[in-house]
Order: structure tokens, then C-alpha cells, then sequence
């Protein structure tokens, strides 16, 4: 009925027709003028069964012009059902999940826990009988691949098959259960859902720092944190009481969406796109419902309106994230996370510097008496310069006597300055005044005139050298500074998108430029108050070589670019950086200037405060000595933060409270009724006492009254281990979803998930300790025709691991995998060209260089995700892009797929590594074939599956005895060390049996 009948009759008023709801009991049992569309007891007297079974198919239901059909099978169900009494009930996923008791079965002796009653019960009524046990081997390498996604050592598989003691299982699973690979297996899962990517997404696809985010995932899991609490820091750990640094990176779940920095996009449409999938990957992840269908109109098959969905999106429209990225590694709102051994003294030198801004401040309210004395001191009415002569380098001479290019005019309106015509050049004739060793600072006042364009205020750039040099800009009305080393190479940090200077008014303008040849060393002032910045290129880049040329000193132009119907004043030039105190000063420098001859008394309070803030930084050492403190602790959390990482947060506004508009037709310029936070009205409210933003939002999702996260979630959990969920659309538990095959079971893991304590470890022991599990994956002929999708669970799961576990499984059975755990993301090998095919220019992930070393063998779930290009080898296996979230993959098999393990390098070398270790480990062939078995499949070779080995080695070394070039080049593939000694024609043979076994059907299938 969901599918044939509810579009029309359903929920969305918009497309209900003649008035009529079969979506709910009042719709589909009141009587209408004709009679009632369900009447109990009496299918002939249902208006529902009448028009289903009309013989006119003009008046038959479904229309044909819907492209629905009811089949001859499901008409008789109907009308069975209502011969019943059409026995009605809410959707099952909308009532809260009761513990059902345990069926009774005929074989109680093969149960092995709770779960393998409900399984039994439901194939001994279909006349099946279970598989069964696996062998030990099998079941080992089945444990070790769903609990760590990695293939066992065979020393473990022979020390679990040797174990006689009757908790023998039990001990090989919790030994699995405390392996720190567990948690980057379920961390790796998750990230799916998380939609998880090391870049932004859209436009230039730039790189993205988030990789703490993943180390917290990895570690949640290792540290088994209670599921309910891994659910509220994740929606919003930054607004939880006292928090914590790793609840502050675990509300990132939010910032994994992607994101633009297009500066031709609509900042409203942006913010509306956001949103929308915050609540897409809510309703998804949290609740197992579509509920973006309801983005345009009510849901057409649930009961979950327009209003619902914007209600949610509330909850997510009151971030202080910016629409725009400005295509950084670090977009606010960030934090950075130093290394574990670097914690303390980061945050005790953020308690030094609190302490030192206190003295600061309090050196401020206690210079009274000796400013008032140094005011009417003759000293003052001589000051020259906001910072001082010595720090002072140029100051541009805007006086009604200075010598000025053609075009440029001197005027005095609100300020002495000088003014650009179409092409004006102002020039100086070369100074070093800036090295890219060595501190700098440039200031101006600038009047930032009408139109759209490109201008430069200042500059020493040389044209004929890559524009090496240095130009202090404002495009697309953003200001920016730029340093341009050895090949035209450079830094450039901008202001961001949002904080845009408006024609027809002045500005003070200051860069700052501390000599570290980073990006982090740069900052922009804006009439003295410091900007967050954004800027380009990776987040390692040092400036290469120098900035200093013999180009002349510009202002108002940089060759070809000008400031026509622009105005400077004040310019100055100063030989170190400044602070933001410093660039107020600077600012206010004009008014101290005309106040200079003034007597004290006469001096108003604005210009008493600028000399105040002249006299603290020229003349008071002890504030000196605090701006040096101040400095060296800069410095130092520099060095911690570029030893750590950043992440992206989630932070809250505090100027407003939550809100949004229901959009027409979803339509971000068409807002309507202002809506508050809220949940989807078909579930249980949530209570008054829970605030009304995220945190609320969070504790509704976990509370014991909640009908789908406990279900939704140990669905996902199950479906990981037995390849399809108990509701197989894992991502649909709405009337649009397949229905559970096991209602009963699913409802009572939910409560016994959510009664341990939402204890991920205890559930996950619970499904692989049962008998279900363990059983052989054969099925007989009677299986595939009653139970074709092993839906019953008449035998155990097997199927073909996802992609990040195929290329693991090689790298571990061959040795090369590296342990690590955390970190940055890495660069594996890809084939040539992937990323620059699909890349804009400009775009820091445009080129792809593989990394080096131990990098190269780092597990896959570390693998660097570029968004609009996926690792290609896991993209051919399924995986998803991450641009949205993903709780099922799709599990397909190609001839590409064969390809990549066949010939990818990573395989190849994986082949060769795998071939050299057997070589140097087994004096034999035959043990050198049983060598690699035991590491590929946890078993040895039949005599049978030996004798093949045998015939394809003799083969392969008859080629390459042949071709030695060809034998010498495979044993080179790749960047792992190649042993010399063993001959090249019995490497390379041995290395292609490596390879056709790494490409066993068993080997690849779980």
C-alpha cells in the first residue's frame, strides 16, 4: 500500500487525492458518502478492494497513468487481511522497541545464546535446518576479518585451533575485541556514515584538516565509550557543560559536509544547503528515515511534514561556520589538537598567556600618574611615528608639498591624502625593506572607490622574475597580502569572503609578516581589529627562496594594476611585526598626530586613549617586556600546533537562538513560517527539560523512549557482520524500507543494546559468539530455492569484503603493513592523471604525489580522500565518494575489479613481498606454496589445490627463465625492498603464484 497507494493517499496533502488517507486508521476505516475504504470483516463491502479490483480499468486503483500495479498476490492479501478484521497498528518502527520473549524451538541444543532462538524458530518453520559449525580455521579468519578487517597471523589461528579449553571461542573472540585494530574497523564503518573526507567537497576541492576527527572515532571505539555518549559529543559535544577537548573534535561529525568557497555562489542557498544535510545525515544515521524527502513538500509515505523537516534543521542553522570555506585546511570554527605529549604545556601556556594579558591590562589601568606627567612633558609634542623611529622604515609623504606621479592628486577631505587617477604610478626607488627572512608590517588608510575590480595598494613585485616581491591588494573587495619567493611560488592570505570592504568608504588597512616563511605567520588587520584569514596552498608550505628584487617601491598600482579612483594616506612601512594593540595604534595615529600641540586638559577622551596606547608601547618597559612574553609564547604554540593537527567544530552562536524558515518548494530566496528546534512529530516529543539546540537534540536521539536509534544502530551493526541488515535498506525504516526479516530479534538486540549500557563491545561478542555465526557458509539446493539471499540466515554469512579490507588483507599477508595508528592522511600509490582530470587550477589537490616509505602501507582507512576523486582502487570496490552519507554500500562485481588485484602496483607489490618472505622462510617450494596459504586463507593447500600451485610455478619459471628482463622488472615493482639474493626468474615465478592466490574467490570473500 506504501508503494502503490500512498502517494495519492498518503501524507502530503499536496498530492492526496479526493481527500482520502489510508496512511492512517481515522483516513482508511471513516465512512465516506460511498461507504468506507476498510470496512473489518467484509473485503467486498471495502471500498478499497472495489476499486483494486474494478473490471473497468478506468476506474481500477491503481491509476494506470501512476505507473503503480498491485499484483493478483498482494489483492489477496488485502482482502485476506480485512477478512481478519484489517487488524491495524502504527508502523512498527514508530513504537518503542519491547523485549520479546524467546520463541521455543525443536532443537533447543543448537542455540548457543538469545539470538540463535529467534533464528531457529524462524527456519524450523520453513522447514530448514541449519549449517553446520565451521571448522576452527574458517571460523578464525571469519573473527579476526569482522572484528579487526584484517586477516589472522597464522601462529593465532594455530594457537585458537590447538586451545582445547571450553572457553577457547570465547578467549580467541575478547583477545580480537582488545586489538586497537578493532576500533579502526568499526572507526572505518562509521566514517561512511560521517561522510568523512580529507577536502572540501566542491569548486576547487581543496585539502581539509579533519584528521583528528578519525583518531577520535578510532579511539571512542578502542575505549568501547558507551554508544549513547559516542552519539551526544558527536551532535554536540561542544556544547556539553566542562568540555573537553575530545568532546570538542567529536562534534566534527558535523563538519564533515561539504563545502564551497565559489565566490559566485548565494551565501542563503549555501547556508540552506548545509543544513539540509545535517539533517539528511541525522535522519539517516540517528533515525534510519528519509526525512530530506520532506525538504519540498510533506513526505509522500511518512508521516514526517515540511515543518518536521525544518524544525530539524533549527537545531543546525545556528552554527558560526561561514557558507564560505575559503578554501583552507582550517575554516572556522577550528581547534587545534596538539599531540598527547604536547597537552600540558599547551595548556599551561594558555594560562601564562591569560596571566600575562591580565598584567597587561592591569598595567593599563595603573599608568595614570605617570601618563599625565608624560602628557605635559615637552617629549610629547615631538613623538614621531605610532611605533617609533627605529621601527619605522617608510613613511609616504602626503602633504600638499609632496612630489607626485601624473594622475595623482593631492586633496584634504576628511584626511591629508592622496588621490589615484585611471593609471596613476606612484613609484620610490628600490629599497630592501623586506626580506623573506625577516619581520615586516605595512599600514595604510585607504578609500576604497566604486566599482568592481582588482586593486593594489602597494607593491615590489618584478615581473620579469615571476613576480617575485611582495603586493599588499584588495580583490573582489577582500584584502589580501602576497609573498612570491623562487619560481613563482608564493603565499597569499586573504581576509574572509564575509568581511568585504564597501565602496565609497575609508579603511585602515595593516598586514603583518613575522619572517617564517607561513602562512601562520601573516595577519590582516582591518581598522585595527585582527581577521580571520583565509589563504591557499598546503598547510606545510614554506616559502621557498626570497622576496627581495630591484623593482621600484609602487603605491597605488603593481605595474598593470591600479587603484584608479582610490585614496591613500598615512602609509608606513615598519621593520617587524605587529600586534593587534599595535594596529590599533597605527589606526588611531592621525588623530594622535593632530592632537600632539594640544594642551592636556584639552585633550578629549578618544585622544587620550591613543595616547595611552602611543605611551605604552614606546615608552613603558614593563609593558615591553609583557609584549615579549606575549611574543615568545606565540612562537612557542606555533611549534605545538604545527607538531599536532587542527580539526573542524561545531560551535554555537551566542547572539541568537536556534531558528529557521520553512523554504517553498524548498527553495532557499522563499522563506515562510519562522519555525523553533524541533523533532519530527510522529516520534516521541521532546521533553520541556531538554534545552532546545543540539544537546537537546542529542539526548531525545538516546533517551530510553526513542522507537529507531537503538533499532537503526544494531541494525548497522549486523548488517556489518552478516553482510545485509535484518532491515536490509539499513538506511530506510520508514514504509518506503523492506520490512525486518526478523521483527522479533531486531526488537529485543535494540533493548538489550540499550540495556547493556550501549555496550558496542558486549553486542558485537554477542552476535559472533552465536551459532548462527559460526555455522558453514555452504548452502544446499534446498537453501538457494527457499533462501536464496541467505535472508533466513539457513547458513553463514560470506560475501566479498569491501574495499578497504581487500587492499588491507594483501598488505597485512604480505608484511607490509605498517601498525601506526593516527595521524595525517596518506598518499598511496594512484595511477597518474586522477586527480588533475577532475581538478581546477589553483587547487592544492590538484597534483597527486605519492608518499614514500612506510606511508605507502598504511592502513586504507588513512588513505588521503580527495571527494571529487576517491582512491581509484577503492572506488572500483564500492566505496562511496563521502560526499554524502552512506550507511550501505552497494557490493558489486566488475572485470575492473580484477584488474586493480591483478595488476595494481600495491597488489603487485604486495605479491612480491608475500613471494620474498615465503622465500626466505621455507627451504622448500611445497612449504613456500603452504607458507603463503597459511597467510592468505589461515589454512594449508589439499593435495589437489597443491598440485595446480606446482603446475603454475613450473609454468611461470619456464616464462621467465626465458625473459629475465621481464622476470627482473616485476621483482622491482614497488618501493619495499627487494631482496637481491634470491634469483630473479624463482622470484618472479614465485611472485605471480603470490598473485593468482591473493586472487582466490576465498581469499577475496569473507
Amino acid at each position: 500500500m506504501s508503494d502503490a497507494c500512498f502517494h495519492c493517499h498518503g501524507p502530503d496533502k499536496n498530492t492526496r487525492m479526493m481527500d482520502l488517507r489510508l496512511d492512517t486508521k481515522e483516513g482508511a476505516f471513516s465512512v465516506r458518502k460511498s461507504g468506507a475504504a476498510i470496512v473489518p470483516f467484509k473485503p467486498d463491502a471495502s471500498l478499497l478492494i472495489q476499486r483494486i479490483e474494478h473490471a473497468k480499468e478506468a476506474l481500477r486503483m491503481p491509476p494506470k497513468q501512476s505507473h503503480k500495479t498491485i499484483t493478483d498476490a498482494q489483492k489477496r492479501t488485502l482482502r485476506q487481511w480485512i477478512a481478519q478484521g484489517a487488524p491495524w497498528s502504527e508502523h512498527w518502527a514508530f513504537r518503542a522497541p519491547v523485549r520479546p520473549a524467546l520463541p521455543a524451538v525443536r532443537n533447543a541444543r543448537w542455540v548457543r545464546n538469545a539470538i540463535d532462538r529467534f533464528i531457529l524458530a524462524r527456519l524450523e518453520a520453513n522447514n530448514l535446518l541449519p549449517a553446520r559449525e565451521a571448522d576452527r580455521r574458517t571460523i578464525a579468519r571469519r573473527l579476526s576479518l569482522d572484528l579487526t578487517g584484517l586477516p589472522p597471523e597464522p601462529a593465532a589461528v594455530d594457537a585458537f585451533v590447538a586451545d582445547k579449553r571450553p572457553d577457547a571461542y570465547e578467549r580467541y573472540v575478547d583477545s580480537l575485541l582488545e586489538s586497537p585494530r578493532w576500533g579502526e574497523h568499526r572507526g572505518r564503518y562509521w566514517l561512511d556514515a560521517a561522510r568523512y573526507g580529507d577536502t572540501h567537497g566542491i569548486h576547487v576541492d581543496n585539502y581539509r584538516e579533519m584528521w583528528p576527527y578519525r583518531d577520535w572515532v578510532i579511539q571512542a571505539f578502542n575505549r568501547n565509550q558507551p554508544f549513547d555518549r559516542f552519539v551526544i559529543e558527536q551532535i554536540a559535544g561542544d556544547l556539553l557543560p566542562n568540555r573537553t577537548l575530545e568532546q570538542q573534535i567529536a562534534s566534527g561529525f558535523h563538519r564533515c559536509n561539504v563545502t564551497t568557497n565559489e565566490a559566485g555562489v548565494i551565501t542563503e542557498e549555501i547556508e540552506a544547503m548545509y543544513a539540509k544535510d545535517r539533517v539528511d545525515t541525522t535522519g539517516t544515521v540517528f533515525l534510519g528515515l528519509t526525512v530530506g524527502c520532506a525538504t519540498c513538500h510533506d513526505h509522500k509515505f511518512d508521516p514526517i511534514s515540511q515543518r518536521d523537516f525544518y524544525s530539524m534543521a533549527a537545531f543546525f542553522r545556528n552554527t558560526t561556520q561561514s557558507a564560505m570555506d575559503g578554501n583552507i585546511h582550517d575554516t572556522p570554527p577550528m581547534i587545534v589538537v596538539p599531540r598527547a605529549e604536547d597537552r600540558p604545556r599547551w595548556y599551561e601556556l594558555a594560562k601564562t598567556e591569560r596571566d600575562v594579558k591580565t598584567r597587561m591590562e592591569t598595567a593599563r589601568s595603573q599608568r595614570a600618574s605617570q601618563l599625565d606627567t608624560w602628557l605635559a612633558a615637552p617629549e610629547r609634542r615631538s613623538i614621531a611615528g605610532p611605533l617609533g623611529k627605529d621601527a619605522q622604515l617608510f613613511a609616504l609623504d602626503v602633504s600638499p608639498n609632496a612630489k607626485l606621479a601624473a594622475d595623482v592628486t593631492y586633496e584634504a577631505t576628511e584626511r591629508p591624502a592622496i588621490r589615484f587617477g585611471e593609471k596613476a604610478k606612484l613609484e620610490y626607488p628600490s629599497q630592501y625593506y623586506f626580506t623573506a627572512d625577516l619581520p615586516f608590517s605595512i599600514s595604510a588608510w585607504i578609500y576604497f572607490p566604486k566599482g568592481e575590480g582588482s586593486f593594489a595598494i602597494a607593491s615590489q613585485a618584478d615581473a620579469k622574475d615571476k613576480n617575485r616581491g611582495w603586493v599588499l591588494e584588495v580583490a573582489g573587495r577582500v584584502p589580501s597580502l602576497r609573498l612570491t619567493g623562487d619560481d613563482g611560488k608564493s603565499l597569499q592570505v586573504r581576509t574572509g569572503h564575509l568581511v568585504q570592504l564597501k565602496p565609497g568608504n575609508w579603511y585602515h588597512l595593516a598586514a603583518s609578516y613575522d619572517g617564517t616563511r607561513e602562512k601562520d605567520g601573516i595577519q590582516l588587520y582591518i581598522d585595527g581589529k585582527l581577521m580571520e584569514l583565509q589563504g591557499s596552498g598546503d598547510p606545510g608550505f614554506r616559502l621557498p627562496g626570497d622576496i627581495c628584487n630591484q623593482s621600484p617601491l609602487r603605491i597605488g598600482n603593481e605595474g598593470s594594476r591600479y587603484f584608479p579612483g582610490g585614496a591613500i594616506a598615512d602609509l608606513r612601512i615598519y621593520n617587524r611585526a605587529i600586534t593587534e594593540d599595535e594596529a590599533v595604534l597605527i589606526s588611531r595615529w592621525p588623530a594622535i598626530e593632530a592632537a600632539v600641540a594640544k594642551e592636556t586638559p584639552a585633550l578629549t577622551q578618544e585622544e587620550r586613549e591613543a595616547f595611552t596606547l602611543y605611551y605604552l608601547h614606546t615608552k613603558d618597559d614593563q609593558f615591553a617586556g609583557y609584549k615579549k612574553e606575549l611574543a615568545a609564547i606565540t612562537s612557542e604554540r606555533r611549534e605545538i600546533r604545527r607538531r599536532g593537527g587542527i580539526t573542524h567544530v561545531m560551535q554555537e552562536r551566542a547572539d541568537q537562538q536556534p531558528f529557521a524558515h520553512i523554504l517553498y518548494r524548498g527553495m532557499y530566496d522563499q522563506p515562510r513560517a519562522k519555525v523553533e528546534p524541533s523533532t519530527p512529530s510522529v516520534l516521541p516529543p521532546m521533553p520541556a527539560s531538554l534545552p532546545k539546540n543540539r544537546l537537546g537534540l542529542a539526548e531525545w536521539l538516546v533517551s530510553p523512549e526513542h522507537p529507531l536509534l537503538s533499532r537503526v544502530t544494531v541494525n548497522r551493526f549486523w548488517q556489518e557482520v552478516f553482510g545485509t541488515g535484518l532491515v536490509k535498506t539499513a538506511e530506510d525504516f520508514g514504509s518506503q524500507g523492506e520490512a525486518p526479516s526478523h521483527p522479533e530479534l531486531l526488537d529485543w538486540l535494540a533493548v538489550e543494546f540499550r540495556e547493556s549500557g550501549w555496550d558496542v563491545k558486549k553486542f558485537y561478542k554477542l552476535l559472533v559468539t552465536s551459532a548462527a555465526y559460526r555455522q558453514e557458509a555452504t548452502a544446499s539446493e534446498d537453501k538457494l530455492k527457499k533462501d536464496p539471499d541467505n535472508r533466513m540466515l539457513s547458513r553463514g554469512p560470506r560475501f566479498r569484503m569491501d574495499a578497504e579490507m581487500v587492499r588491507d588483507y594483501a598488505l597485512s599477508a604480505s608484511g607490509l603493513l605498517r601498525p601506526d595508528i593516527g595521524g595525517p592522511s596518506v598518499r598511496p600509490y594512484q595511477p597518474e592523471g586522477v586527480w588533475e582530470a577532475v581538478a581546477m587550477v589553483g587547487s592544492n589537490t590538484r597534483f597527486y604525489k605519492p608518499d614514500q616509505n612506510d606511508k605507502l602501507y598504511r592502513r586504507s582507512m588513512y588513505t588521503f580522500w580527495k571527494r571529487s576523486a576517491p582512491p581509484a582502487n577503492m572506488d572500483i570496490f564500492n566505496a562511496p565518494t563521502r560526499e554524502t552519507c552512506t550507511v550501505r554500500r552497494e557490493r558489486t562485481n566488475t572485470p575492473l575489479q580484477a584488474l586493480v588485484t591483478m595488476n595494481d602496483v600495491q597488489f603487485v607489490e604486495a605479491a612480491r613481498n608475500l613471494a620474498q618472505r615465503a622465500y626466505q622462510t621455507a627451504p622448500q617450494q611445497d612449504s613456500r606454496f603452504q607458507f603463503m596459504a597459511g597467510r592468505l586463507l589461515a589454512r594449508s593447500l589439499d593435495v589437489k589445490e597443491l598440485d595446480v600451485t606446482r603446475r603454475a610455478y613450473r609454468d611461470y619459471l619456464t616464462y621467465y627463465d626465458s625473459h629475465p628482463e621481464d622476470a627482473k622488472r616485476l621483482v622491482k615493482v614497488g618501493d619495499s625492498r627487494v631482496e637481491a639474493t634470491i634469483p630473479a626468474p624463482d622470484f618472479a615465478a614465485l611472485t605471480m603464484v603470490a598473485n593468482q592466490l591473493m586472487n582466490l574467490d576465498e581469499v577475496l570473500t569473507k
